[in-house]
């Protein structure tokens, strides 16, 4: 019998709201989540599913119930305003969740369950290994059942590889990848005229490895006179006690630390650093977020810097606007984790869905190569284009570093810690646009 998971579970919802999920554990009978949803008028119409394929448990549990509440979020905007307008009338989104544990064999065996269900749209990001192997599955099993074929939207796996040599007509990336955010990180790298060391540290899987390969090459051509003091790779998930590493970093001399870690693996890492008192600034991917500022206090002061697509002291309206609305959904200060792209994502899926004129996975994929689309009047404080050509988003980023809450240009603070960021450099799409290297095989 299937376990149905409402979405009061992590937070009051909406009036409106009709997005529903499920236990992975019982995705088999997913079919039968449709009667679940609002009295609304648009829930006649049959629901536009959505496969969340994330690690929702285990050691990086809590990037993945991140994920997941901003994307309940998302799609419950879109069902009150009345779903999304299809020529039979207007049908509404439903998010179903498939716990993958952070396992490439388990998401593999998610991303079954999913396409046995026809379910036409499927979700993922925390993790370029995972992502890596959904692309090619979803390759084959598209290639192989034309009739069940699906899509993939990625909000957050980040190695270039996904749109480059891997690209694939049925993937899309809507988070800025790891060359992109690395290029804004060197920037501010490169205008520190008194930095002089420098220690990479990443982990140890296709995002890791190429972090670590990238950043030396564009540190070599910004900043040649830069010393590299210390690179290594650890263990995905797999670390509990960063203190070693932490201890080397500060024999080393190095007063910067260049990282892509995400999750635990970062917090950890954070943790051990202040613990040891080492004095040094981190430049990281993610550092804004997930208990990264209630973790280092006041140490993360001018040391931790984050590049985003958006940050809540962006400080337009709109973003005002965007923010206020996500914590009047999810009040408590744990949940405070809100990222525009995977917003963005959700809303160009709709309007290209709209443009296509049904959910068919190919005609959809068309409709989403070169769409522009400026959100903001969408209640988004985010706007972006999908470049045709490799199927990567070009989207404007923002590099911004750790203040104290209340002081200019940092009115909110990060999960209640009472320290926010700041923004330091803004780039445009075109700033930070990178060039690409697919060469895309399409259906006929």
């Amino acid at each position: 019998m299937a376990v149905f998971i409402g979405l009061s579970a992590i937070g009051p919802v909406a009036p409106d709201a009709r997005a529903v999920s499920m236990d992975a554990a019982n995705a088999g009978n997913a079919s039968s989540a449709g009667n679940a949803t609002s009295e609304a008028s648009s829930a006649r119409q049959a629901p536009i599913r959505l496969a969340l394929i994330e690690g929702l448990s285990g050691p990086l549990g809590n990037g993945g119930e991140a994920v997941f509440r901003n994307l309940v979020w998302a799609t419950e905007r879109v069902n009150a305003r009345g779903g999304v307008k299809l020529p039979g009338g207007a049908r509404p989104l439903e998010l179903v969740r498939f716990d993958s544990k952070g396992s490439v064999e388990e998401s593999l065996a998610m991303l079954r369950a999913a396409t046995d269900q026809s379910i036409p749209f499927v979700l993922q990001g925390n993790s370029s290994a995972v992502a890596g192997a959904l692309i090619a599955a979803l390759d084959r099993h598209n290639a192989r059942e034309p009739a069940r074929r699906a899509l993939f939207l990625n909000y957050a796996a980040v190695d270039p590889v996904l749109t480059g040599a891997q690209c694939s007509f049925w993937h899309f990336r809507f988070d800025a990848n790891t060359d992109m955010r690395l290029a804004a990180l060197v920037e501010v790298v490169a205008q520190d005229r008194a930095l002089k060391r420098v220690y990479l540290i990443g982990q140890d899987y296709s995002f890791g490895q190429h972090f670590r390969q990238e950043a030396r090459a564009m540190l070599a051509r910004r900043r040649p006179d830069l010393e590299i003091v210390g690179d290594e790779l650890h263990p995905l998930g797999r670390v509990k006690d960063f203190l070693p590493y932490a201890t080397k970093i500060r024999a080393s001399g190095a007063q910067a630390v260049l990282t892509g870690n995400w999750g635990n693996d970062l917090t950890l890492l954070i943790k051990a650093a202040r613990d040891i008192g080492l004095d040094a600034r981190f430049f990281t991917f993610y550092g804004n977020a997930l208990g990264v500022p209630g973790v280092l206090g006041e140490a993360g002061v001018d040391r931790v810097l984050a590049v985003a697509e958006w940050h809540p002291n962006a400080g337009t309206a709109d973003s005002e606007r965007f923010y206020a609305a996500f914590r009047q959904r999810f009040p408590k200060p744990e949940h405070d984790y809100l990222h525009a792209r995977m917003q963005l994502m959700v809303e160009m899926l709709v309007a290209a869905i709209e443009k296509a004129g049904g959910t068919d996975p190919k005609a959809v994929a068309r409709a989403l190569e070169g769409l522009r689309l400026d959100a903001r009047p969408l209640g988004v404080a985010h706007q972006g284009w999908m470049r045709a050509s490799d199927h990567q988003l070009q989207q404007p980023l923002v590099v911004s570093v750790m203040r104290r809450a209340g002081e200019a240009g940092t009115a909110h603070d990060n999960e209640g810690s009472g320290y926010g960021f700041r923004t330091l450099r803004d780039l445009d799409a075109a700033q930070a646009e990178q060039p690409s290297t697919c060469r895309m095989s399409r259906p006929g």
